[in-house]
């Protein structure tokens, strides 16, 4: 894509309200998961807006329009569904901004001190996410950490300390064997 187009892109997107976030492990965008919060502002409607959850079978549930598939999509993807639902009899020009209020937790197993899930923040690795869990127990191996990722279950990702969690993700902390 052109700069100048991508340029105007985000221009325009910021001159909407439109909050778009890109992670930073490669160019992967943020998708959409059961448990992320949302604020959802349809502008000069008042009544339609406000903060909403995706459910746990992937929707957000707004007025008039009902459910709204959400999980697996992408910020920008959803304000389309939605301004689409709108358009389709209820609002002439709608214009929507969806933004992420809190992501779905992440969750740290094995072989740490405090196993559990965790909010998410951005920019956090795995070392700092094993810190949350209370640091490694004497039987961890720190060499032999697996991310399970919540965008793509069926497999599985070796780690390092320095490699990106994303919300929704499994660390699995394995026992080393002496």
């Amino acid at each position: 894509m052109p700069r100048i187009l991508v340029a105007t892109l985000v221009t325009i997107s910021l001159w909407l309200g439109v909050v778009s976030v890109s992670l930073a492990q490669g160019d992967q965008t943020y998708r959409l998961g059961a448990g992320d919060r949302l604020k959802i502002t349809v502008y000069q409607e008042e009544d339609l807006s406000g903060e909403f959850e995706v459910s746990d079978t992937g929707e957000v549930s707004m007025p008039l329009i009902g459910g709204v598939d959400a999980a697996g999509r992408s910020i920008q993807e959803l304000q389309d569904s939605i301004e689409a639902a709108f358009l389709d009899g209820y609002l002439r020009n709608p214009r929507v901004s969806v933004e992420v209020m809190n992501y779905r937790p992440f969750y740290v197993i094995g072989e740490v001190n405090e196993p559990g899930s965790y909010p998410y923040r951005s920019g956090l690795d795995v070392l700092t996410a094993v810190a949350m869990g209370g640091g490694f127990t004497f039987r961890a191996d720190e060499d032999d950490i697996i991310i399970k990722r919540a965008s793509d279950p069926e497999n599985e990702i070796r780690a390092r300390s320095t490699t990106k969690v994303l919300p929704g993700d499994v660390i699995r902390v394995d026992e080393r064997l002496f």
